[in-house]
């Protein structure tokens, strides 16, 4: 299959990258190395650094691949610099992601596009299904519902296929561990310094983290769906708590955490409902938390990456 993974340089769309190129994909990763590391994109793969806002960009690399399918993880995806700056977030998570349909389009292109849980189901008393209400609590969730909502409208009025999938908290080997969506990292990075990582609030917050290459597998899962949004969780939602004690147990190293004031519009409780992709997708999570956050920690020792405080 020929193949476009936008955001291909940074966390999670370079283990995509990885799995499509070893399935023998031709793969074309663009990026505009905002975040991204060039060293992460497979050799098998061939990069463009182009943003997604640039129309004559992404319609070139479009032109060139004539893709089948489009992988669109580019985004903002930093709660705070949404909150900060919620028109640059639109303008990134919305803007850029009609042109990526628009470019799809023209050749017959399906898009399979990452949105998020958490930020748009808000607070869950239970795991979440997809029909769960939307009540996003910060631009960033606003934004990426605005995105499926484009997707939806293309399938309606194109005829188009395109799948939206909301990831829960995706942790794994290369994340990034400074902003929001990094606190397995951050917590990782304090410890391979020696130094304690801050808890904000009383750590009871819950969230569903779920392995960066099970959330591969389901991306390339969902290609080929006839449209749908599709949730990419666990299920199970950990504390803060419970993951701090995790990451000691596993990385070996016993310090206690700081505690800091919650942040205002902090989720107490957010977990997904992955039956529908079980059933649809044929997809569910493979790996354990503990396995996982055992990768993760090898990789941040190796990397060497430090990070802050988190939730």
């Amino acid at each position: 299959m020929r193949a476009i993974v936008t955001g291909g340089a940074g966390f999670i769309g370079s283990h995509l990258t990885d799995a499509l190129v070893e399935r023998g994909d031709e793969v074309v990763v663009l990026d505009d190395l905002s975040h991204g590391r060039r060293e992460r994109v497979h050799t098998g793969a061939t990069f463009a650094q182009v943003d997604i806002r640039d129309r004559e960009g992404v319609e070139d690399v479009f032109r060139e691949l004539r893709p089948e399918a489009c992988f669109h993880l580019a985004a903002q995806a930093d709660v705070r610099v949404s909150v900060a700056d919620p028109a640059f977030d639109a303008d990134v998570n919305v803007i850029g992601t009609t042109r990526i349909l628009e470019a799809a389009r023209e050749h017959g292109t399906q898009v399979v596009f990452s949105s998020t849980g958490g930020a748009i189901y808000g607070e869950c008393e239970e795991p979440a299904p997809e029909t769960a209400a939307r009540r996003p609590l910060a631009p960033y969730g606003t934004s990426k519902l605005a995105g499926e909502e484009y997707l939806a409208t293309w399938n309606r009025l194109y005829g188009t296929s395109h799948v939206a999938l909301r990831y829960g908290n995706v942790y794994g080997p290369r994340q990034d561990p400074h902003g929001e969506a990094g606190v397995v990292a951050i917590f990782f990075g304090r410890l391979a310094e020696g130094r304690p990582f801050q808890i904000f609030g009383d750590g009871r917050q819950t969230r569903d983290y779920v392995y960066v290459q099970d959330v591969a597998a389901a991306t390339m899962a969902a290609q080929g769906q006839p449209g749908g949004v599709f949730n990419v969780g666990t299920g199970r939602e950990t504390s803060v708590l419970e993951l701090a004690d995790a990451c000691r147990r596993v990385s070996g190293v016993d310090l206690e955490p700081e505690f800091a004031p919650p942040r205002l519009g902090e989720l107490q409780r957010s977990f997904l409902d992955p039956s529908i992709s079980e059933r649809e997708l044929g997809w569910r999570p493979e790996t354990d938390l503990d396995s996982g956050l055992g990768a993760t920690w090898d990789s941040i020792r190796t990397e060497g990456t430090g990070g802050g405080g988190a939730n």
